[in-house]
C-alpha cells in the first residue's frame, strides 16, 4: 500500500517531488536504502530521492495507562501536547512549539534547552521489540536507534507547566514565518550556528529563493519558489565560509534526503 506524497506541500520547507511513499502497517525491520519520512518537518527531499516510506494510521495514537504513556510513532505533537495539557501532565511543554511525528522527534532527540525527548523516556518499540533508554545511545540532537520507532514509553508526572510553555513560546517569537525545516545546523560546542553564520556575512544570504533568515541566522527558509539545489548550495556554502573562517565544521540538522 502506497501514498502519493507532493513535498513541495507536505515538506515544511515547501520543497520537493510528488512520489509514492510506502505506508508500513506492521513491525518489520529496516529495508536497506529505504528512507522513513515522518512529518517531514526537518527534511530537505531531493528531486530523485531513494524508496520513502511511512508509517501508516495504525501507529498515530496516544494512551496513558498507570503511570506510563505510551505513544505511537506516527503520532504528530501537536496531538501529544493536547492530550498533556489536557490531562495536566508535564515535561512535554516543548512540544506546543516543536513540529514532528514521534518517530521524528526520538531520532532527533528533539528538545528545547534542557528539555529533551530522552529526558523521560522509558522505552521504545522497534522491529526488535521493546528497547530501554539506558541501551540507546543518545545526546544532543541525536539518537543511535536501529529501524523504525513504532512507540515510545514515558513516565508520567502531574503538573504542566503554563510558565515552561510561555518560557518556550518566547523562544520560538523570533522565529522566522517563511516556510522552513528548522534549523539548518547543530549548534557546535561551546558555540551558536546562528553566530558562525552571520560573522560570515550569510545572515539574510540567498541563492535563488533560499535564504537563511535574516530574523535568524541559523533558519533555512524558503522565500518563494525555492529548489532543492538553491537550499543545498545555501547549506554548502555556509559550511564552506564557516570553515574557512573559523575552523568549524557545520553538522546539519536538517536532513538532506537524496540518492548518494
Amino acid at each position: 500500500m502506497t501514498r502519493t506524497v507532493d513535498f513541495s506541500r507536505y515538506s515544511s520547507i515547501k520543497i520537493g517531488p510528488v512520489v509514492d511513499v510506502e505506508l508500513i502497517d506492521e513491525e518489520i525491520a529496516p529495508q536497506e536504502n529505504l528512507f522513513i519520512v515522518g512529518g517531514a518537518n526537518n527534511l530537505l527531499v531531493s528531486d530523485t530521492p531513494p524508496p520513502l516510506a511511512m508509517l501508516s494510521k495504525k501507529y498515530d495514537y496516544i494512551r496513558q495507562e498507570e503511570d506510563l504513556l505510551y505513544i505511537g510513532g506516527a503520532t504528530k505533537s501537536g496531538r501529544i501536547f493536547s492530550f498533556v495539557k489536557k490531562h495536566d501532565i508535564k515535561n512535554f511543554e516543548y512540544l506546543g512549539k516543536l513540529p514532528g511525528t514521534l518517530g521524528g522527534l526520538v531520532f532527533m532527540n528533539a528538545g528545547m534547552k534542557e528539555d529533551e525527548i530522552f529526558n523521560h523516556l522509558i522505552k521504545i518499540k522497534t522491529h526488535q521489540g521493546y528497547i530501554p533508554k539506558e541501551k540507546i545511545s543518545h545526546g544532543y540532537r541525536y539518537a543511535d536507534v536501529e529501524g523504525i520507532v513504532y512507540e515510545a514509553v514515558f513516565q508520567v508526572e502531574k503538573g504542566f507547566d503554563e510558565d515552561k510553555l510561555a518560557l518556550f513560546t518566547k523562544m520560538r517569537i523570533n522565529q522566522p514565518k517563511e516556510p522552513s525545516p528548522g534549523s539548518a545546523f547543530k549548534n557546535p560546542q561551546g558555540d551558536y550556528a546562528g553566530r558562525l553564520i552571520e560573522a560570515v556575512g550569510m545572515k539574510g544570504y540567498r541563492i535563488g529563493d533560499a535564504a537563511f533568515s535574516d530574523i535568524h541566522a541559523n533558519f533555512l527558509v524558503n522565500l518563494g519558489s525555492a529548489t532543492f539545489e538553491d537550499a543545498f548550495a545555501l547549506l554548502e556554502e555556509a559550511k564552506k565560509r564557516v570553515f574557512e573562517t573559523f575552523g568549524i565544521k557545520l553538522e546539519n540538522e536538517v536532513q538532506i534526503v537524496h540518492n548518494s
